[in-house]
């Protein structure tokens, strides 16, 4: 006797049950939607948000009707808030995600702005928002260049720390920028090279150990620099500054000439070292290497490789670039040396390491978000007649950019799979 078993149809392969994500990320959509309809019905009609760029040799003023422009963006997030609720493929998470952000972002800053003789002075925001990044583009490469290789390095902050205090304390009594770049550097690259030992060849919890390295950093920079620092400030903390390059030519290109080629110089050493790190990971031996080794070190020594070497230098060589952010701190910015100087930049620069997904270019787009927003605050604050909003809640604009930007948009992560696991050779 044959019996004919009933089963449901199978779902399409391609099609994808719309994830808690992707709700949670349409929700928010929509309450970007309400709040730029509240701020478009709370600015006067025949309002303008001004807007000044360099163009051509001059500033160009561009004045954009505010009302419209908000009531048009909430419209766009409203329609994104929608799609991604109905979307039961999510294949326009990322797009949708995106765009929403990006038209809450000009519905506030047009809502901000819309007041007589206030202006957003575009280049000038460009400019700084590429200043405020430049140590987290560091940072976080140090981490790229750490974590792919299996280490955690959560000692960055203290790298940061010991960079600075010997950029300034170097570069004042050489009395040579150079000179306190080249120290800075080698500072980290000392923290760099404890980690290393302890965690590689001692086995030291490498989260732990990081927190350590951080807080002797902290305790070192400190004491040292009320000992010898404080009381000597001309011999010993007055650091002199990298000055500029500008680029002939492509200076002049409009709106971002002067934000990306006429800039200190840690901005060409930084997009220098980002595109080496890209190439040198994805298209060298030594980056088939590092990633090997990241990923499954058992099977990288099954064919020759020497994991623990692999991992030793390229911890030496994140410090290296770590201690170059933290000059930037003294160095870069002619700012005399102090005590915890840094306030959390390292912590933020691993943020940024995963919101560019352990990739030296995601890195450097989550560092220029944390910058921009950064600059965005600090303009808003500073703004004749002052900000809208209070001055505190712009101060969080930054951090909770980026916590959004780690829970939300980057979607699921995944570390490499050896990231903080000891490799003891049986």
């Amino acid at each position: 006797m044959t019996t004919l078993a009933t089963t449901e149809p199978a779902a399409p392969a391609a099609v994808k049950i719309v994830s808690g994500r992707t709700i949670g990320v349409g929700v928010l959509a929509l309450v970007f939607a309400g709040l730029s309809l509240w701020m478009g019905l709370k600015v006067a009609s025949g309002a303008q948000a001004v807007f000044k760029t360099y163009m051509i040799g001059e500033d160009v003023e561009l004045d954009v009707p505010a009302k419209p422009v908000i009531l048009v963006m909430a419209v766009l997030c409203l329609a994104v808030g929608a799609l991604l609720l109905s979307d039961r493929t999510a294949k326009y998470f990322a797009m949708g995600a995106s765009v929403a952000v990006i038209a809450f972002a000009i519905a506030f800053v047009c809502w901000s702005i819309a007041k007589p003789g206030v202006f957003l002075p575009v280049t000038a925001t460009l400019n700084g928002a590429l200043f405020l990044a430049l140590p987290l583009i560091l940072g976080s490469l140090c981490g790229v260049l750490c974590e792919r290789s299996g280490v955690v390095n959560v000692a960055i902050e203290g790298q940061f720390l010991v960079g600075a205090f010997a950029g300034a304390l170097i570069g004042t009594i050489s009395a040579s920028a150079w000179a306190g770049l080249i120290a800075g550097a080698a500072a980290g690259c000392l923290i760099g090279l404890l980690l290393a030992v302890l965690a590689i060849r001692y086995l030291v919890d490498q989260v732990v150990l990081g927190v350590v390295l951080n807080l002797l950093a902290l305790g070192l920079t400190s004491f040292l620099y009320e000992r010898i620092m404080q009381r000597a400030a001309e011999q010993f903390n007055s650091p002199p500054k990298l000055g500029n390059w500008t680029i002939p030519g492509l200076s002049k290109i409009p709106v971002i000439g002067p934000a990306l080629f006429d800039q200190n110089i840690f901005t060409y050493i930084a997009v220098a070292l980002v595109i080496i790190v890209y190439v040198g990971l994805f298209h060298t031996r030594w980056g088939l290497r590092t990633r090997a080794v990241g990923e499954h070190p058992a099977a990288a020594d099954s064919v020759g490789i020497r994991v623990n070497w692999v991992r030793f230098r390229n911890v030496l060589m994140g410090g290296l670039v770590a201690g170059v952010g933290g000059a930037f701190f003294t160095i870069g910015s002619a700012i005399a040396f102090n005590k915890n100087m840094t306030v959390g930049k390292g912590f933020i620069a691993l943020a940024v390491l995963i919101v560019g997904r352990w990739n030296p270019l995601g890195a450097l787009a989550g560092a220029l978000l944390f910058g921009f927003t950064d600059q965005l605050q600090i303009f808003l604050s500073s703004m004749p007649g002052g900000s809208p909003i209070p001055s505190q809640f712009l101060s969080m604009l930054p951090y909770v950019v980026t916590i959004f930007a780690v829970a939300g948009l980057v979607g699921k992560v995944r570390a490499p799979a050896a990231d903080g696991v000891p490799y003891v050779k049986s």
